[in-house]
């Protein structure tokens, strides 16, 4: 890296601050959550959110598009929602000049930067593929065209982890294409108490932006340039390696509680994920802990339990937990 790089990052860490400060103007707490949203937009990676309702799931990523100057649109999942609800579709539409009658693409709420997808395990699989292949292949295709999407592009999908009945859970291939699962826990008595305050006055804050869109698409590239010693890589891959219950040193609570383990995918996220939270903090390298302080939101979705470990109550959490400590059962 260079010294213009070098300063970049400087600026980085500097603008991190400022984002979450407003932020904090209309969400109250949630600060590791922000921290990994933002990990995600720089790493060019898209996140499943996991919380209960009204917990302002919506409100938190609207306000962050508003300081980083981007597109937001909300798509509201259910039973009956088609493909081209989300992508756009071709309509007929008279020539104005010749007065004949012509094909025009309408956009869906896709063609957006940061796109809210709420209750994606709502919708069955045909619309739910839709909305990934836009993630996947960053374009959408429709009447014999393709439209680009616009850059950068960040999707949050949402479930509800208290009702179940009637969903369409993701299968763990589509799973994989999304960089972090992040867990949103209920607020503080303090933090709650705020909120109840706040949103029950005549306050109305006020956001700023901070970042534009260019400036992420030059900082996603800055994140590609941070170098990463061999070692930092060697552990990541490691990690990964472990949770596979196939391989010969997997340890035993990994064979007995673990069907698949994570893929090469998680690799790249996790080194991906520490480039970028050591930018945020202003250095030019990410270590072994960054590593793993990213190990639960890239592994967590990507674990697949046994029966054993339902039967045990061991969750992935647990077994993350696990493999972080080094114990042995």
């Amino acid at each position: 890296m260079n010294s213009g790089d070098a300063e970049r990052i400087q600026r980085l860490k500097e603008a991190r601050g400022r984002i979450k400060s407003e932020i904090a103007k209309v969400i109250i707490g949630q600060e590791k959550v922000i921290d990994l949203l933002l990990t995600a937009i720089l790493a060019k990676g898209h996140c499943l959110l996991i919380g209960a309702p009204g917990l302002a799931k919506t409100m938190m990523i609207s306000t962050l598009s508003k300081s980083l100057a981007l597109k937001f649109s909300r798509i509201q999942f259910t039973p009956d929602l088609m493909p081209t609800d989300i992508t756009g579709t071709d309509l007929i539409q008279e020539d104005a000049e010749s007065g004949r009658k012509v094909f025009k693409f309408f956009r869906g709420p896709v063609f957006a930067n940061i796109v809210l997808a709420d209750e994606i395990n709502r919708t069955p699989p045909k619309t739910q593929s839709a909305l990934l292949q836009a993630m996947q292949e960053k374009e959408v295709s429709a009447g014999g065209m393709t439209y680009k999407l616009d850059e950068p592009f960040f999707v949050l999908a949402t479930e509800n982890p208290i009702e179940q009945e009637g969903t369409y859970p993701l299968p763990e291939a589509q799973l994989d294409r999304f960089m972090f699962n992040i867990y949103v826990d209920y607020p503080s008595q303090s933090e709650e108490i705020e909120i109840v305050r706040t949103t029950t006055s005549r306050y109305k804050a006020d956001i700023h932006t901070i970042i534009t869109g260019q400036e992420i698409n030059d900082l996603q590239d800055l994140v590609r340039a941070v170098p990463v010693a061999e070692g930092v890589i060697e552990y990541a891959v490691k990690l990964v390696r472990k949770t596979r219950p196939k391989e010969t040193d997997a340890p035993d609570y990994i064979k007995n509680y673990i069907s698949w383990g994570a893929g090469p995918r998680a690799s790249q996220y996790l080194i991906l994920g520490a480039k970028t939270r050591a930018v945020l903090d202003g250095r030019p390298t990410p270590e072994e802990a960054d590593v793993r302080e990213m190990a639960y939101p890239v592994l967590r979705h990507r674990l697949v339990t046994s029966f054993a470990a339902e039967a045990d109550g061991v969750n992935a959490d647990e077994i993350i937990k696990r493999l972080l400590e080094g114990s042995k059962v």
